[in-house]
């Protein structure tokens, strides 16, 4: 048995708690999609801008 054993809920509280401060996951898919669309969007604004 340990020193401080917790009942069913103070674990759910713990595990609430640590879900909270968890780092998002990095998902490297959306991160590259994200930079696509902005670099799109860049270039879309420039050939609007270029004279005619």
């Amino acid at each position: 048995m340990g020193k401080y054993q917790l009942d069913y809920k103070g674990l759910k509280a713990v595990s609430k708690y640590h879900e909270k401060r968890k780092p998002e996951v990095f998902d490297k898919k959306q991160q590259l999609e994200k930079i696509r669309m902005e670099y799109l969007e860049r270039k879309q604004k420039r050939t609007d801008q270029s004279p005619e």
